[in-house]
């Protein structure tokens, strides 16, 4: 310990001798590590911190396999009642199975009616997850029926937020629906499952409901038993799928089931990108430390003569070995604690465009995790820096180096292969990082000219919610929507307004099965499904969908009037390839009361996001003829009114609200957002990914410059005599000029090669990030490469020029 602080103390003075050299060696090393530190963070509370609940590892999520024919590119599906039902008393593998699924409730308690997203579960939901409310009690069994069912769980942030965070809130009433829901108790803080929960309440199905197989709406979680695993379970789910599928064809032929944990199926979205981002910043990291082992390798050699009179005077090679490791950790551990201090900004940047991808009870924090992770990530960046180096200084020939002299032209042939193999490296590096920030930018590029298949510009939206209890028929609602629908486009700049059950892009809505009139009769489960959205009169002329083939629906398309409906352009290409659409006619399975006619054909329109591959078949229904006969039904879910300015959109939402509340004060208007809005957000992802990696690659590319230039004016200093003999020989300034930068071209042209065997690789892995751009695209390769290629040229320009203007008399006097 002695001699390990002697190391420590001669570091320092070391470091203190040589400012410009600590310092830039410090910040470079803090540069790697602080953004390492900051994507560790987040990627530790995302990806590696288990879930708030009791034993998380046990906890899975299980699905529906939809069949391939039918559900083209969609691996998970949602879950039926009767489905769920068997499941539950068939498995052995779990010790207990919960359902649950969502139900829009208007509050009408306070001042101004809101919407409440009430979580509906069944008995065991609180207990297969294994929490427990801080105030009062969970849901009981018995109140899983109807009748017994009006009470409610609230979410730790309502309570805060409606109730001012009042202990003695348990066996109040809140008014909602125009029924009163006692509340029976407080989940903590931390328990904010699903998302969207403001409340819990109980299932209840009626034996109607529960009855229902071919209806997909609920979600699935479990708690496996202690001796099963996720491989157990799964093979046991593959066994009942079959005999469900055996005992009920119709609606059960085709569907499997899988099952997955619970953390990754929450975290599934986001892990590829940031395990993209731990690279690339990995990559940076690396890119630091190379920079600064040629740094230490650069100041190492000018102490040759010290190092071989201690080598004379005693010294092992392990014990030169351990001063020079000394030093390059303790520059290590000064940039990791500097990093440290900058990753704050990196998390909260980071945070900012992942907070609507990630659990709700996500916690980034800077906790002795990421402590631990940065004082080893600092110390193995000081051992990877300093390695080389030591290894070289603890072999050189004793005798030689004393021989040597003092003047400027000590040089080392190996140490310049040395610091060759690290700017090899340095420009792969840089390359890989430099290609997926191309990639990205492609990618995003891409996006940015998509056309979603409306017009989003002057096209405002807000969520109106109308209750179920208030307007209990769908005529009902029709009928209050035609007269919201007739004050809002008398308001002024008003041209269009319509109603919609989900905008596009929000990545939810219904998937429906149809049969087409005239083709052989097959079961539910082997339809064809498409995408369904009920409209009314005036969304096609909102949003600017354009009619490609016969008509728009219009206000004489209601109850009693012929059915009919609207369909995509794809829709039409894949049931009629070759046909006119138009006129043919379709049942919709879940709405059976009527054969429907296609009456016109309209544009494609992205649904689930910009980046949708899949085929865009969409049916468009009357919202006038919508005609409830399923039991599960639909009527918890909100409309949306779209309205098109041909004025500004200021004040337009206040309007709106108004004109809403006026013929209805008890019916709540939402989430007010322009289409442009709608379709910013849906880039933040891609626009996340595009500035982080865009900015590691800036930092990769600037660092692989500086190490060129560092490794040449090093190689130029260290060739100050053979580049005088060279002019007074005869050689002009081009010849040294051509000399110089060539050789600094010869590592880099390696690396470059090296770099885009890597980057091929590495694209592959980020083909579920990018949008229409192939992970090898010869054009991001070529500029990429013609990119680094330049800026390594320029930075070998310098010294280039240097070693061109050396004075041939002062260079051979100096020696």
């Amino acid at each position: 310990m002695e001699t390990l602080f002697q190391d420590i103390r001669y570091a320092a003075r070391q470091l203190i001798k040589s400012p410009g050299f600590a310092l830039v060696a410090i910040l470079t090393l803090a540069l790697g590590i602080g953004a390492n530190t900051a994507i560790f963070s987040v990627v530790n509370g995302v990806l590696l911190r288990p879930l708030p609940f009791h034993q998380p590892d046990r906890l899975v999520r299980v699905w529906h396999i939809p069949p391939a024919k039918s559900f083209p590119g969609i691996t998970n599906f949602s879950v039926s009642p009767a489905n769920y039902l068997d499941w539950e008393n068939q498995n052995h593998s779990f010790s207990s199975m919960a359902i649950y699924g969502f139900r829009g409730l208007t509050l009408t308690s306070g001042d101004k009616p809101e919407q409440i997203g009430v979580c509906v579960v069944s008995a065991r939901f609180f207990e297969t997850l294994g929490v427990e409310p801080i105030l009062g009690r969970a849901l009981l069994p018995e109140e899983d029926q109807q009748g017994r069912s009006n009470v409610v769980v609230l979410s730790y942030r309502f309570w805060q937020e409606h109730f001012g965070g009042n202990r003695d809130v348990v066996g109040h009433n809140v008014m909602m629906d125009g029924r009163n829901f006692q509340i029976v108790g407080v989940m903590p803080p931390s328990f904010m499952f699903p998302e969207i929960a403001q409340m819990w309440s109980p299932m209840a199905w009626t034996d109607e409901q529960r009855a229902v197989r071919g209806n997909h709406n609920y979600v699935v979680v479990a708690r496996l038993k202690p001796a099963v695993d996720v491989k157990s379970a799964q093979a046991e789910m593959n066994t009942i799928s079959s005999r469900l599928e055996q005992m009920y064809p119709a609606d059960d032929k085709g569907w499997g089931a899988t099952v997955i944990p619970l953390h990754d199926d929450l975290v599934s979205d986001v892990r590829p990108a940031m395990l993209v981002l731990l690279g690339a910043v990995a990559c940076v990291l690396l890119i630091a430390c190379v920079n600064v082992a040629n740094l230490i390798l650069a100041k190492a050699f000018s102490r040759q003569k010290e190092i071989a009179i201690r080598t004379a005077l005693g010294a092992s090679s392990m014990r030169v070995m351990r001063q020079v490791l000394t030093e390059s950790v303790l520059l290590a551990l000064c940039g990791g604690a500097l990093g440290l201090s900058l990753a704050g900004f990196g998390v909260r940047l980071t945070m900012a465009f992942l907070a609507d991808r990630v659990p709700g009870s996500t916690v980034v924090q800077t906790d002795a995790t990421v402590l631990l992770f940065t004082a080893a990530i600092s110390l193995l960046t000081g051992v990877l820096a300093g390695v080389l180096p030591a290894l070289r200084l603890s072999r050189k020939n004793v005798s030689q180096s004393l021989k040597q002299g003092l003047g400027r032209t000590d040089t080392d042939a190996t140490g310049h292969r040395t610091r060759s193999a690290l700017v090899v490296s340095e420009v792969a590096l840089s390359l890989v990082l430099l290609i997926a920030a191309g990639l990205m930018i492609r990618s995003f590029q891409r996006l940015h000219h998509v056309n979603p298949g409306f017009e989003s510009q002057g096209v405002l939206t807000a969520n109106v919610a109308v209750s179920g209890k208030k307007f209990a028929q769908p005529e009902q609602q029709y009928r209050f929507f035609e007269d919201v629908l007739q004050r809002v486009r008398a308001l002024p700049g008003v041209t269009e307004a319509g109603v919609v059950d989900d905008i596009p892009l929000n990545g939810s809505g219904s998937h429906q099965p149809i049969a087409i009139e005239g083709r052989p009769v097959v079961p539910m489960s082997e339809q064809p499904e498409v995408d369904v959205r009920s409209i009314s009169p005036g969304y096609m002329g909102a949003m600017h969908i354009p009619i490609v083939r016969g008509r728009d629906l219009n206000d004489g398309d209601r109850m009693g009037k012929p059915a009919v409906v609207l369909i995509s352009k794809s829709m039409a290409e894949q049931f009629w390839s070759g046909e006119d659409a138009v006129g043919k006619r379709l049942t919709m399975t879940f709405f059976p009361d009527a054969v429907r006619e296609v009456v016109g054909v309209v544009g494609d329109v992205k649904l689930d996001s910009l980046d949708q591959t899949r085929p865009a078949a969409a049916l468009y229904m009357p919202l006038g003829q919508y005609k409830d006969s399923s039991p599960v039904g639909f009527r918890s879910f909100p409309m949306t009114l779209v309205v098109r300015s041909g004025a500004s959109l200021t004040g337009l939402g206040a309007l709106i609200s108004n004109t809403v509340n006026e013929l209805a004060p008890d019916v709540p208007v939402r989430n007010v957002l322009t289409m442009e809005d709608v379709v910013t957000t849906s880039l933040t992802q891609p626009r996340f990914n595009t500035l982080l990696l865009g900015i590691f690659a800036i930092v990769a590319l600037l660092l692989a410059a500086i190490g060129i230039y560092s490794v040449l004016s090093y190689n130029v200093k260290s060739r100050v005599s053979e580049i005088g003999i060279r002019l007074a020989l005869g050689a002009r300034v081009p010849d040294v000029l051509r000399l110089i930068i060539v050789e600094a071209m010869k590592p880099t042209l390696l690396g470059l090669a090296i770099g885009a065997v890597v980057a091929l690789a590495f694209g592959r892995v980020m083909s579920s990030m990018i949008y229409q751009v192939n992970p090898g695209d010869p054009a991001t390769f070529a500029v990429v490469v013609l990119l680094l290629g330049v800026v390594a040229a320029l930075a070998s320009a310098l010294p280039a020029y240097r070693a061109a203007k050396v004075d041939p008399n002062v260079a051979l006097r100096d020696e």
